[in-house]
């Protein structure tokens, strides 16, 4: 004879199935894992789910690559997942990623770095970030207050194609052009494509050419980092510099309490992950949200800097 289950246990197995299938699913695919800030957001979006404790999430690396980025994305239709984080690795290449996302009616968040169309996104895309003419134009705005308004500056861009890399290295122009800070002169800006080894060379170059300087703006403190490194190994006296990146990571902040850094806008990196999943879920279970959700940027100098440590 067959045994049945008594309708206690049946009602019980069927309230697990239940809480089993409310689970929501999120798939992540971030630009790289290696980068010290994106590693930030990356481990915010797994602790908020951790705590939220019914999300599953699973991440992917692009590792820098924008047709890997689509496949990744395209991978997540495919296997039913109900939210998708995107953390583009080109902004301008992100329209085939909307409208995949679109097609498949799964709700799509873009997170830190915007796609090329963030304020005509469709029905179900978000984008969580920091406006990026703030970030540049704090930086710059308290490095011309440190040289009082003259000197020769160095840029160290991020990656060309870059949205944030863009508009930070516009904002640093936008300021110099203002009459207080008129007596700054941009005499070198090359890309460092965000990274500390890139931008160590990159200085090592312009100190071996003999470029004279007053102080060094990079578009991100992975980037300051480098610079700094580069001139110390030269010799160069880092209180007759200043150099000032974005950001404030955690090396960053340490750099500034050293002394080698004087400035770093603080970018709420942890902040930006938090909400970009809080908000995949909310659009997964029906809610809408807004196109844009704005994480302020703050300046941080040595005055301040123990609120952000």
């Amino acid at each position: 004879m067959r045994k049945s289950l008594p309708m206690t246990a049946l009602l019980a197995l069927a309230m697990l199935a239940g809480e089993a299938l409310a689970e929501t699913r999120v798939a992540v695919s971030m630009t790289a894992f290696d980068n010290p800030f994106l590693t930030i957001i990356r481990d915010a979006i797994g602790a908020e789910a951790d705590r939220a404790g019914d999300i599953e999430v699973v991440f992917e690396d692009a590792q820098l690559d924008v047709a890997r980025q689509l496949d990744q994305v395209n991978n997540f239709i495919a296997d039913g997942y109900d939210a998708m984080v995107v953390n583009p690795v080109d902004g301008n290449a992100t329209t085939a990623i909307t409208q995949a996302a679109t097609a498949a009616g799964i709700p799509l968040v873009y997170v830190n770095h915007p796609p090329g169309d963030v304020d005509r996104l469709p029905e179900g895309v978000s984008f969580v970030g920091s406006n990026e003419v703030d970030s540049g134009t704090m930086q710059t705005q308290q490095v011309c207050e440190l040289l009082g308004g003259k000197g020769n500056v160095l840029v160290m861009m991020g990656p060309l194609e870059n949205h944030a890399a863009i508009i930070r290295t516009k904002d640093i122009h936008d300021v110099i052009a203002t009459s207080g800070c008129s007596g700054m002169t941009v005499v070198e800006e090359q890309t460092a494509n965000w990274s500390r080894a890139e931008a160590q060379d990159l200085m090592t170059n312009w100190l071996t050419a003999g470029v004279q300087f007053d102080a060094v703006i990079a578009n991100n403190d992975e980037m300051a980092i480098g610079a700094i490194l580069a001139m110390k190994a030269a010799g160069t006296s880092m209180e007759d510099v200043v150099v000032a990146g974005i950001d404030a990571t955690p090396d960053g902040l340490a750099a500034l309490a050293s002394g080698d850094l004087d400035v770093t806008v603080y970018q709420n990196a942890a902040k930006q992950g938090q909400v970009a999943l809080q908000t995949a879920v909310s659009m997964a279970g029906g809610t809408p949200a807004e196109r844009n959700i704005w994480i302020p940027f703050e300046p941080v100098t040595r005055e301040n800097m123990a609120e952000y440590r």
